[in-house]
């Protein structure tokens, strides 16, 4: 029987920093589960802007990716987004954060968060929507990460120097 709970790695950080490609990388460098980001299938399923409904349905998606996440017999798991992005886009768009937002993040056992750095190039698509304020939100998670005093790494570099820097700073919080 599976008792242990995975390590749980999320990253995180600004649009179009590379954490939907990198999370893939490192899930199949560890032989782990991935938790792609959900945000993105369901804006890109809609046939209209997405509304605060919208938001919150993708919240608590994520909050159910996560608790499926614990019955992983894998022994990492790692999530390409999580909470804390939906929770500053709450904060950017519509001006404040549902409580259980917050609650939902502090509860979450997150072993560590990869802060993607904006130094990749900007790739415009169809979801993407603040090109010119990368490095503003790189703060802003920076921030949630310190307020809710969690283990992060910030994750710099292009392609395989990011992937590898990705592997250095795992292998040494979670070795």
């Amino acid at each position: 029987m599976h008792n242990k709970q995975p390590k749980i790695i999320v990253l995180t950080g600004p649009e179009s920093t590379g954490k939907s490609t990198l999370s893939k990388e490192l899930s199949i460098f560890y032989n782990a589960d991935l938790v792609s980001e959900y945000a993105r299938e369901y804006i890109e399923s809609i046939d209209r802007p997405y509304l605060l409904k919208d938001v919150n349905a993708i919240a608590k998606q994520q909050v159910n990716g996560y608790k499926k996440a614990l019955l992983s017999i894998k022994p990492m798991v790692v999530f390409d987004t999580f909470l804390i992005i939906t929770k500053i886009w709450y904060r950017e768009v519509y001006g404040f954060v549902p409580e259980w937002i917050d609650d939902a993040i502090v509860r979450a056992d997150v072993d560590l968060h990869l802060l993607c750095y904006p130094d990749t190039e900007w790739i415009e698509d169809s979801v993407r929507e603040n090109k010119h304020k990368r490095m503003y939100l790189f703060e802003q998670y920076k921030n949630e990460l310190e307020y809710y005093n969690f283990d992060y790494e910030i994750v710099k570099g292009q392609g395989e120097e990011r992937l590898k820097a990705a592997i250095n700073k795992i292998n040494q919080k979670l070795q």
